[in-house]
């Protein structure tokens, strides 16, 4: 089985950033989640929101907008957010 392989790139917004999903497909509708509470029913979003520092996401079609609290630095969470993509994923 290859590895999904998963592009991050920036935004406009600092404090957010783009992972582009190489393969799959998230559905063309777009789904926003605020808390966990809201990512109920959606496991990967429910997984995404574990991770300390994660404050909002947006995913649709081949990729996910991870947005992160100010005090949060991307160096400290963005291998937590690969491993989640690919765990819920693979």
């Amino acid at each position: 089985m290859s590895r999904l392989q998963i592009q991050v790139e920036g935004t406009p917004n600092p404090n957010a950033a783009k992972f582009v999903l190489g393969s799959g497909t998230l559905g063309s509708a777009g789904r926003t989640f605020f808390s966990a509470a809201d990512a109920e029913g959606d496991a990967l979003a429910k997984r995404l929101f574990e991770i300390q520092g994660v404050r909002a996401l947006f995913m649709v079609e081949n990729f996910i907008t991870v947005t992160r609290s100010e005090d949060t630095a991307w160096d400290e969470i963005v291998e937590e957010v690969l491993c989640a993509i690919r765990e819920e994923l693979e």
